[in-house]
C-alpha cells in the first residue's frame, strides 16, 4: 500500500500532517506499506467474504428498498493509544453517572427542575417522558443500563461527545464481528501488537442483566425481546442472544399472569422470566399502557415491571435523556449531580427554544447542522453547507413552528481515517460509538464501533444510510513487547 499520495485536510487518525504515521499506528502503517496493491485487494475481498458468511447485515432505508445488505467493512482499522483512551473512558463513565441520576431525579423529586438548572418547559414537551414511570425506583438506581455514546473528533484533534443513545442503542455486534474479521485478515499484527480485547462484552452484558434479577441467588432467566426478523438490527438481536446464551423472544412468546410475574412460553410449559433486554421501543412494549394495537410487546409488562417482578433493560422512560436538546444540558448535569467538571466536552449546541439562539440558527442555516430532538440514524437533519435554499426554507418553517424540537451544531471538520480504494488509501470521515454498561460499577468497551462514511467528503456515517465500519484498536504502547491480545 502506497502512502506517498495520502493527503487529508483535517485531523487524521492514522497519519500526521507531516505524512508520518501517528506513534500508535506506526506498526500498522508500516505493515500495510509492505503489502502490494494486489495483496491489499485480496485481504479486503477476504474480509468482505468473511462478513458475508457471518451474515453481518443491516437494513439500508435511504434507497427506498428497505433490504438487508452486508455491512461494508473497511480493512484498515482505526487506532487509538491507550493513554488517550483512559481519559475517554473516564469521561464516558462520568456522563453515565450523571445521566442516570438525572433520569432518576426526573421521575422522582425533579430537584434539577426546581433548582432551575434544567428548564421545566423542556420536560413538559418531552416526547420521551413517561408518566407511567413516575415514582419508580429500578434495581441499583440504574435506568440506562446500556448506552452507546457517539464521539467525534474535530479538525484540531479535540474529541467531543456528539450524543448519548439511551433508548435502544445498536451496533455492538458489529463491533464484535469487526474484530473477528480483523483477526482473520491480520493475524500477524495481533500476534505482535498489544491490541486490547473487546470480546468480553457479551459476558459483561450478561452480568449487567443478571444483576437486575428480582430473584437474587438463583440463576436468572433472561430473554432478549426483539420486534422480529424484519427489524433493521435483527442480526444483532440474534447474535447477542446466542453469545449470552439467553432466549430470543418476540412479544407473543411472553405473557403476564395474575401474580404479576412475566412468563415465557416454551415447549416445556411456562417459564418465569426475570430480566428482559428489550430491543422494542417504549410505546410498543405493553398494549395495556401504550399503543393498544401493538403486537411487539406483551400486555401487562409495565405492570410486572412496576411490581418488581421483572427487570427491563433499558428501563422504560430512560429515553427522557435521549433527546438531542437534553444532550446540551449534560455538562450542567455533571456539575449539578457530581460537582465535577466534564471530562469530555459536548459539541457546542444552539437550542432553538431559546429566542436568541434560535435567531442565530435561522440566520446561519447554511453553516450549521440542524437536528430534530428525537430522530436517529441520521434522519431528519439539515447539513447546512451542503443544503439547497429549498431545504433551508423548509427547515426554517419547521423550526419556527416547533422550536423546542430543534437544535443546531457547528459543522465540524470531522477527523478522517484511510479506507481501501482502487486508487490506494483515501481519507473518509468517521465517528466512534463506545458502549457503556451501568450496574454497581460501570464498564466501557475498549474502543467501540467506528462508523465510516464510505463516500468521499460525506459526513453521514450511519449504517442505515449506507455507511460502513472499521475495527477499532486501542493500543497499549507501553506493552508493545508482549504478545498481542489476551482475548
Amino acid at each position: 500500500m502506497d502512502w506517498a499520495k495520502y493527503r487529508t485536510t483535517t485531523f487524521d487518525e492514522l497519519i500526521q500532517a507531516d505524512g508520518q504515521p501517528r506513534p500508535a499506528a506506526r506498526r500498522l502503517v508500516e505493515y500495510l506499506g509492505g503489502l502490494s496493491g494486489r495483496e491489499i485487494a485480496e485481504r479486503q475481498l477476504a474480509a468482505d467474504v468473511i462478513a458475508r458468511v457471518m451474515g453481518i447485515t443491516f437494513t439500508v432505508y435511504s434507497d427506498g428498498r428497505n433490504v438487508d445488505r452486508t455491512l461494508p467493512f473497511d480493512l484498515i482499522p482505526r487506532v487509538i493509544p491507550l493513554t488517550e483512551w483512559t481519559r475517554t473512558e473516564a469521561g464516558l463513565k462520568q456522563r453515565m453517572r450523571a445521566l442516570n441520576l438525572f433520569i432518576g431525579d426526573i421521575y422522582g423529586k425533579q430537584q434539577i427542575v426546581k433548582d432551575k438548572v434544567f428548564p421545566a418547559m423542556l420536560l413538559k414537551d418531552s416526547v420521551n417522558f413517561r408518566e407511567q414511570c413516575v415514582g419508580m425506583q429500578p434495581p441499583l438506581g440504574v435506568w440506562a443500563h446500556i448506552c452507546g455514546s457517539d464521539l467525534v473528533r474535530d479538525g484540531d484533534g479535540t474529541l467531543y461527545a456528539l450524543e448519548d443513545n439511551l433508548r435502544i442503542p445498536s451496533g455492538v455486534s458489529y463491533m464484535l464481528e469487526n474484530r473477528m474479521v480483523a483477526k482473520r485478515v491480520f493475524p500477524e499484527l495481533f500476534e505482535t501488537s498489544s491490541i486490547l480485547p473487546v470480546d468480553d462484552y457479551p459476558a459483561q452484558l450478561y452480568d449487567t442483566l443478571a444483576a437486575l434479577s428480582p430473584r437474587p441467588g438463583d440463576t436468572p432467566a433472561i430473554a432478549l425481546l426483539t420486534p422480529g426478523v424484519f427489524n433493521s438490527a435483527y442480526f444483532e438481536h440474534a447474535y447477542l442472544a446466542q453469545a449470552m446464551g439467553i432466549e430470543l423472544v418476540e412479544g407473543n412468546d411472553l405473557f403476564v399472569a395474575d401474580d404479576d410475574c412475566t412468563y415465557m412460553r416454551t415447549v416445556y410449559g411456562a417459564q418465569r422470566v426475570d430480566v428482559i433486554y428489550r430491543r422494542v421501543d417504549d410505546l410498543f412494549i405493553d398494549p395495556e399502557v401504550f399503543h393498544a394495537d401493538s403486537v411487539l410487546g406483551a400486555p401487562g409488562l409495565m405492570r410486572s415491571w412496576r411490581a418488581g417482578k421483572v427487570a427491563l433493560a433499558n428501563a422504560p422512560g430512560a429515553g427522557v435523556a435521549d433527546d438531542k436538546v437534553v444532550f446540551a444540558y449534560v455538562p450542567k448535569m455533571i456539575k449539578y449531580y457530581l460537582d465535577e467538571e466534564p471530562i469530555l466536552p459536548n459539541v457546542p449546541s444552539f437550542l432553538c427554544h431559546d429566542a436568541k439562539e434560535r435567531k442565530y440558527v435561522l440566520e446561519n442555516l447554511d453553516k450549521l447542522v440542524v437536528k430534530p430532538a428525537n430522530e436517529s440514524g441520521g434522519y431528519g437533519m439539515l447539513i447546512g453547507p451542503r443544503s439547497t435554499k429549498r431545504e433551508r426554507d423548509k427547515f426554517r418553517k419547521l423550526i419556527e413552528a416547533d422550536p423546542r424540537n430543534y437544535m443546531a451544531q457547528p459543522t465540524l471538520a470531522l477527523s478522517t481515517a484511510p479506507i481501501v480504494t482502487d486508487d490506494g488509501p483515501s481519507p473518509r470521515h468517521l465517528d466512534l460509538r463506545p458502549f457503556v454498561l451501568s450496574r454497581e460499577d460501570i464498564y466501557v468497551t475498549t474502543g467501540g464501533l467506528t462508523r465510516v462514511a464510505m463516500e468521499a467528503g460525506s459526513l453521514v456515517v450511519n449504517s442505515s444510510q449506507g455507511g460502513g465500519a472499521k475495527d477499532t484498536w486501542v493500543v497499549d504502547m507501553s506493552d508493545e513487547g508482549m504478545d498481542g491480545e489476551s482475548d
